[in-house]
């Protein structure tokens, strides 16, 4: 087993459920279309690794998609707000790694180069953050759960980072930014980064 994990939240791909903000303005099936590429590019660039690897399935465990049961550790996400299910996926994968980084799907720019920094960055440091330009974050990394950077943390809005931070520094924890880089939530995000993905 390795001493890494790279952690993958996934969302089961159902139209009208997946990249529902893209949705509104391009319609269900084509937001199904980015959200299946947007899988398709995050799967190949955690392939890319040398780290065990967990994909965490929001609704059920699916042993027929496009994951290959034998490169992911198939899980299924707890029931509960963001904060919730990041906590509980990364302290079950920490009870057997030293270190573990978690991502979804939304980061059309994410390289295994970056994944690769954080990881190697967590022998140093006690968190990792890749920060969004929305004002969250589309990585996280880190080598023990620090609860306080999970609970009653207001998500999805452009604060999330800011007061992540504020919450490590008060934890006493040191922490390591890599690159900053967009998440695609809206039909502009998609017009502007899709590019790789076409």
């Amino acid at each position: 087993m390795s001493s890494s994990a790279l952690i993958i939240f996934v969302k089961n791909p159902v139209p009208g459920r997946v990249k529902t903000r893209l949705a509104a303005t391009v319609g269900d099936q084509e937001a199904m279309r980015i959200y299946l590429a947007l899988c398709a590019r995050t799967r190949d660039i955690c392939l890319g690794i040398d780290a065990d690897r967990y994909l965490y399935y929001s609704d059920f465990i699916d042993p027929h998609d496009a994951w290959s049961n034998a490169a992911f550790h198939k899980r299924c996400q707890v029931d509960g707000d963001l904060g919730q299910r990041m906590e509980s996926a990364l302290q079950e994968v920490l009870a057997h790694h030293q270190r573990a980084v978690l991502v979804g799907t939304d980061c059309p720019l994410l390289s295994t180069a970056i994944l690769q920094e954080s990881l190697d960055q967590l022998t140093t440091y006690d968190a990792i953050l890749g920060p969004a330009t929305d004002g969250g974050y589309y990585l996280l990394g880190l080598r023990q759960v620090i609860p306080t950077i999970f609970r009653d943390m207001t998500w999805s809005t452009d604060q999330v980072l800011a007061d992540t931070v504020v919450r490590l520094t008060e934890a006493g924890a040191t922490y390591h930014t890599v690159a900053t880089l967009p998440d695609i939530d809206y039909a502009t995000d998609w017009e502007q980064y899709g590019w790789p993905l076409e």
